[in-house]
């Protein structure tokens, strides 16, 4: 893993359990069985429904993202509005692998993603015939490739969502936007839309269980996920930024910051240093959320989780 890359303080058991009520086993299989179910359908309907006119299809996959993410047993909220059609770069917190669904659910969107996410089975291929755009985090040199891709795009008048994070946080605190995506908005004249994303229990705290944080395997992260019982999710569609407020993408990139960080009310926080890599990743640890990382959200901050908490890269 090239060393460039922002890692986030999470790790699964400082920052992923979930404090609340339990499903049971019968009823966690029942909801992994749905989701297969829909996973399969989405990918033999992709096809036909790319076929549509822009209105319906987005109607098609906004029920679709709907019914996924609900069928992981997540009641979602979603506060604003999508506004007019028209290309625009969306930006978001990063938390967990269901933000793509939830995001889609609210706003049906393009994707910009990891590279990994493509060779992913079922899901990847999935992920491809959406449209999705991917990049190789571990090439730096291959970033002014997918900013050109993306101003292309969103010049072409899609919407694409981006966590520019770069890694995922559990929700208690945000990292910094990286700001390479924002040029792309300011090539292509397009406005910015930040989206904050919260998952949370009953009571109103935040939820751990869908954080995908640390070395956490994405199946390990489904499981937890099934498991849990009064999961809500809450989008908040902020206001556009438009084309031209802001000069350059650093401008553009804090504003878009300070928006998302005002409506959570987490700071965001510097990413801490990461110890160079020594061994190549196995196999296995192509679908883990990030590696490595060993400490959680007090090692930035003396107060406990509330101060700071993360994820990683999508």
């Amino acid at each position: 893993m090239s060393a460039w890359l922002p890692t986030a303080p999470c790790t699964p058991a400082g920052c992923a359990a979930h404090e609340g009520r339990a499903a049971t086993v019968a009823h966690a299989v029942l909801r992994l069985a749905a989701v297969a179910a829909l996973v399969l359908l989405g990918v033999a309907g992709a096809p036909p429904v790319r076929l549509l006119p822009q209105r319906p299809r987005r109607a098609v996959v906004r029920a679709w993202c709907r019914a996924l993410v609900r069928a992981f047993g997540v009641r979602t909220t979603v506060h604003g509005s999508p506004g007019p059609d028209g290309g625009r770069l969306i930006v978001a917190n990063h938390v967990s692998w269901l933000d793509v669904p939830l995001v889609a659910a609210a706003v049906p969107s393009r994707m910009l993603a990891k590279g990994e996410i493509g060779r992913w089975p079922v899901l990847g291929r999935l992920a491809a015939r959406a449209g999705t755009l991917f990049v190789d985090r571990d090439r730096i040199r291959a970033l002014p490739a997918v900013v050109g891709a993306l101003a292309a795009a969103l010049r072409a008048g899609d919407r694409v969502t981006v966590f520019p994070e770069g890694s995922t946080w559990c929700g208690r605190g945000q990292g910094l936007f990286r700001r390479a995506a924002f040029q792309a908005a300011l090539d292509a004249g397009v406005p910015v839309q930040p989206v904050h994303l919260a998952y949370l229990l009953p009571d109103g705290r935040p939820a751990g269980a869908p954080a995908f944080v640390g070395d956490d395997p994405l199946t390990a992260s489904l499981w937890r996920v099934v498991r849990a019982r009064g999961l809500r999710a809450e989008v908040r569609l902020l206001p556009r930024i438009p084309p031209g407020r802001h000069a350059d993408r650093r401008a553009l990139a804090a504003a878009a910051q300070s928006a998302v960080t005002t409506s959570s009310g987490v700071p965001a926080v510097a990413y801490p240093p990461r110890e160079p890599v020594r061994t190549l990743p196995s196999a296995i640890d192509s679908d883990s959320a990030k590696r490595p990382c060993a400490s959680v959200h007090h090692w930035v901050s003396s107060r406990p989780a509330a101060a700071s908490s993360a994820r990683t890269p999508s």
